[in-house]
């Protein structure tokens, strides 16, 4: 479970996000979205413990991330933006870092790391060094390192950025295939892909909170873009790069 309570950051003057209150429920897939500028990365940095907030808290699985940091982030599943990883490791030493970062029990590390990257589709990549990838197939080892541990809960900012239409199908059945299983909090610029995937939709602007809806409702209501166009009063963005 996600929770944000009074969910607040600032950046000097700049109030970037804006006392946030929401819940993700056990199991549950749930679209964030909002336009460039609006705070969804932020307040995804925040609920996984790389950001502290100004003020109010953040809650997963029952413990407060700026107090349970470390017990948090064994939790959580976590695929940035903007993936940094390690470009002269190959895929599968860089996966097996991640799991000994992440206490995975070193006897079964060979066979969950095969596991995950059939998942993914890396398969055939884990003896390529990580900087001669596509940047689509990094994309693919960023939520490979997200699934490391098995984790409870999925944060994904923009995982099908960079991939092709192809790849996208792939990504969106795996996400899929978490519901019940995973909490997902899932980001992206691609709407077409989250009414596919999510189950609610939160829609952020300028910090806040505008929408809290289930997906049915929203395409009973001229569908998601229209609903994503009204609430926010501008252009769905087609570039996946820039969001804080």
């Amino acid at each position: 479970m996600i929770e944000a309570v009074g969910l607040t950051r600032r950046f000097g003057a700049t109030l970037a996000v804006d006392g946030l209150d929401f819940r993700v429920e056990p199991g549950e897939i749930v679209g964030f979205l909002g336009p460039n500028g609006a705070g969804k990365t932020t307040t995804m940095r925040m609920l996984t413990g790389t950001l502290p907030p100004s003020a109010g808290r953040a809650m997963v699985s029952g413990l407060n991330v700026a107090e349970a940091s470390l017990d948090v982030r064994r939790r959580v599943g976590f695929m940035p933006e903007h993936v940094s990883l390690y470009t002269d490791q190959t895929v599968l030493e860089l996966l097996r870092y991640v799991a000994e970062l992440k206490s995975v029990e070193r006897g079964v590390i060979p066979d969950h790391l095969d596991d995950i990257m059939r998942r993914v589709g890396l398969t055939n990549m884990a003896g390529r060094l990580v900087g001669h990838l596509s940047r689509g197939y990094r994309q693919r080892v960023g939520l490979a390192q997200a699934l490391v541990g098995d984790p409870e809960v999925l944060i994904l900012d923009e995982p099908a950025a960079g991939l092709d239409p192809h790849q996208i199908v792939e990504i969106r059945e795996l996400i899929r295939g978490y519901h019940g299983s995973r909490t997902v909090l899932l980001s992206s610029h691609i709407l077409g892909e989250v009414e596919k995937i999510c189950d609610r939709v939160l829609i952020l602007h300028r910090g806040q909170l505008v929408s809290n809806d289930e997906m049915e409702n929203l395409k009973g209501d001229g569908g998601l873009e229209a609903a994503f166009l009204r609430l926010t009063g501008g252009m769905v963005s087609t570039d996946p790069e820039a969001d804080r």
